[in-house]
């Protein structure tokens, strides 16, 4: 007979049995149980049914609210009505032609109109496949070969960009990659402008490539205008800047990051947001870069020496290009990135207000409609929404990354990271909820003993 409370590991397993039982499946299908190495979670992930809205529900009926958002992909949430319309209209005209077709020249058409540097695009069916892309039309444009990326942004897991510096190495490695691989790239600190400034002094580098705000999406804020900074060394010393908006693409603004920054760069990788939800990428920027992927009929030279071959079996695929033209029609058109970021500033507030209230050790806070916070940590919290302290954060303290994430679940809400996305379908209900969430969370932590 129990005579205490369940802990709050013992009411994740309590609530969540038919997650467990397909998580038991799942390990003997995939290494670790999963297809994303951010869905791995211990003793087991949940497992959803279904989604609508800011909202979905798991095999055992549990309802959440969402902040993984399609990783990124579903500003407006999921199965937005317009959206899924185009799709079934897509559907029914058939998955794949092997053949050029309207939506693909409408969508392209699209985004150029959106992205300010967009003059010419190719689609890929990745996010990853498109920082690929631009690196490879970087090099092809300058004729360099080395890259410059910031430490710990994220630009997918091809094999350059995994690169990463561990807290003694000299240069970047990666399990997997060759060493010498790594000759060609060169790690900077963000916000280190005399360090970009060396690295760029040789005139050496095709490319430089960031996060335009911070590593994960802003899990570590860079400042704006370092984005400047970057953009005016590239220019002096030949080298392009590849901004990668495939988490900021059409979330910050229409136009992106590049738009609400008012900076320009020479390529931009977009996915996610872009397809509406659907596989899909693309690169997109300065005409006479993208154009080396053109196949010249006379000129058998270029066409052997110069351009870029490029296939993907899926690449603008007629249920991608359609969710992607609905989508970032109704973006361009309407206020879902103000209804996103307003969302996102609410919760931000609404949860400082209950860590103040219960003093709590941490914060939140957000950059357009992307928000994290700190918990377990004595930083302070911004003066408004977005971080303006010296310090950088610290996240969540890894003690209690589990066991916030199991009491979250328990009372209905399903983060991302270190926090997550919020899309132009959340409104005061969902704020409400999740900050109602945490109290309880909280009070679950404290009476478990992980949090003072």
């Amino acid at each position: 007979m129990r005579n205490r409370p369940m802990t709050i590991l013992e009411t994740y397993e309590a609530m969540h049995a038919g997650s467990r039982a397909w998580a038991a499946k799942a390990v003997g299908v995939f290494p670790s149980g999963v297809t994303h190495d951010a869905r791995a979670f211990q003793p087991f992930p949940i497992y959803v049914e279904r989604a609508l809205g800011p909202r979905k529900w798991d095999v055992d009926g549990n309802e959440y609210v969402d902040y993984i958002g399609g990783h990124g992909a579903l500003l407006l949430g999921h199965n937005r009505p317009e959206v899924m319309a185009a799709v079934r209209g897509a559907l029914e005209r058939g998955t794949h032609f092997g053949s050029s077709h309207d939506l693909e020249v409408l969508w392209g058409q699209q985004v150029i109109d959106m992205v300010p540097c967009g003059e010419r695009v190719r689609f890929t069916s990745s996010g990853t496949e498109a920082t690929m892309m631009a690196l490879r039309l970087a090099r092809a444009y300058t004729g360099r070969e080395k890259v410059v990326k910031f430490d710990e942004h994220f630009h997918g897991w091809h094999d350059i960009v995994v690169g990463r510096l561990g807290p003694d190495d000299a240069r970047p490695h990666a399990v997997g990659v060759p060493d010498a691989f790594y000759d060609s790239l060169t790690i900077v600190q963000p916000d280190d402008v005399e360090g970009l400034r060396a690295a760029l002094a040789g005139r050496e580098v095709a490319a430089v490539i960031c996060e335009p705000t911070g590593a994960h999406w802003g899990t570590h804020p860079m400042s704006p205008g370092y984005l400047h900074t970057i953009r005016e060394l590239t220019r002096e010393t030949g080298t392009l800047f590849i901004m990668d908006e495939v988490i900021t693409g059409f979330r910050m603004s229409p136009g992106g990051a590049q738009q609400r920054y008012d900076v320009m760069p020479d390529l931009t990788s977009l996915a996610k947001i872009v397809a509406g939800g659907l596989p899909g990428g693309c690169v997109t920027g300065r005409g006479e870069i993208v154009d080396y992927l053109e196949l010249r009929e006379e000129d058998a030279d270029w066409n052997a020496r110069q351009r870029i071959s490029h296939q993907g079996t899926f690449n603008a695929n007629p249920a991608s290009a359609a969710a992607g033209l609905a989508a970032l029609r109704l973006i361009a058109e309407g206020d879902e990135c103000a209804k996103a970021d307003a969302a996102a500033a609410a919760l931000v507030h609404g949860l400082n207000d209950l860590f103040a209230r219960e003093s709590v050790p941490g914060g939140a806070w957000a950059t357009s409609s992307m928000w994290h916070m700190n918990l377990g940590t004595t930083l302070s919290r911004p003066s408004d929404v977005e971080w303006d302290a010296a310090e950088e954060p610290e996240g969540i303290a890894p003690a209690l990354f589990r066991p916030l994430r199991w009491a979250l679940y328990n009372h209905g809400v399903d983060l991302m990271g270190n926090g997550g996305m919020v899309s132009s379908s959340h409104g005061e209900r969902e704020v409400a909820d999740t900050v109602a969430a945490f109290a309880a969370a909280i009070a679950d932590l404290r009476a478990d003993g992980a949090l003072g």
